[in-house]
């Protein structure tokens, strides 16, 4: 039988990241081979990860960043069961990698993420997650992988990281870095359903026209101006949920369309995305 030093059950502790008695526990079923005690906890995370397939997976950390050309954004969210393992350091810097290998590798997909290596290691995403369900003994999960591309992209990360956003630009500049993280924080805030009312769904807005015309047709509205008043209600809606319409969070006085032509006159908003936990 191997001996097994405390050298040895912290050298793997490093590399897995579980705790010192599951690490010897390892050592020792492996008779001092590391590799076939890194099988041994990634197996233990497998059973746990199944153990706990049921389980909701509602904590965890949503990331944004950008690329150092800032040309692209990227917006990924990796969960957890409960918000104290979302909140510790470890389970932080394990989606941070997750996040950077998002903006090294361009994945074309959130499917494709999980297939890139983590960091300098051999395993893949989803080998991690599923090794790190093993560690943590909570069901762990990479649900969501959002990219933004354009002139000038944005992230911003709401304290706490539980929500995000990130935003492109069809132009480049001190300006459009300043407005941007304006538009960012507007974005996060404010949660608009698209960039204007040309991106809103035709079922979403039939849907608001239906809900209006009941509600005129219940206040004893006369029937010649039930339409009227429906679209009323819907054009106070596409206000209040399409970016370029909304009043600035910044500057009540003024909407997201006017904040951007005072700033350069053909600035626009190539596009946006934003996740919030919960």
């Amino acid at each position: 039988m191997a001996n097994i030093t405390a050298a040895d059950v912290n050298k793997l502790r490093q590399q897995t990241g579980s705790g010192m008695m599951d690490c010897k526990k390892a050592l020792v079923e492996a008779d001092g081979n590391f590799e076939a005690a890194i099988d041994i906890l990634r197996k233990k995370g497998q059973k746990v990860a199944a153990n706990r397939g049921d389980r909701d997976a509602n904590e965890g950390l949503v990331l944004a960043k950008t690329t150092n050309n800032g040309k692209k954004a990227v917006l990924v969210v990796v969960n957890c069961e409960t918000d104290f393992v979302a909140q510790n350091i470890d389970f932080n810097k394990f989606a941070t990698t997750i996040l950077d290998a998002a903006i090294e590798k361009n994945p074309a997909s959130l499917d494709e993420l999980k297939t890139l290596k983590f960091g300098n290691e051999t395993l893949t995403i989803a080998e991690k997650v599923i090794e790190q369900t093993g560690v943590i003994g909570e069901k762990i999960e990479v649900s969501a992988y959002e990219v933004i591309e354009a002139e000038t992209t944005i992230a911003y990360n709401h304290p706490g990281n539980k929500l995000a956003s990130i935003v492109g630009f069809n132009k480049i500049g001190n300006k459009v870095n300043e407005v941007g993280k304006q538009i960012a924080m507007q974005v996060a805030a404010m949660n608009p359903l698209a960039v204007d009312e040309n991106g809103v769904d035709k079922s979403v807005i039939e849907h608001e026209l239906a809900i209006g015309r009941e509600i005129a047709l219940q206040e004893g509205k006369p029937e010649a101006m039930v339409d009227k008043i429906a679209e009323g209600k819907v054009k106070k809606f596409l206000k209040e949920n399409t970016l370029l319409n909304q009043d600035s969070i910044t500057d009540n006085k003024k909407n997201i369309a006017q904040i951007l032509k005072e700033t350069e006159n053909d600035l626009a908003v190539t596009g946006f995305k934003r996740i919030m936990l919960g």
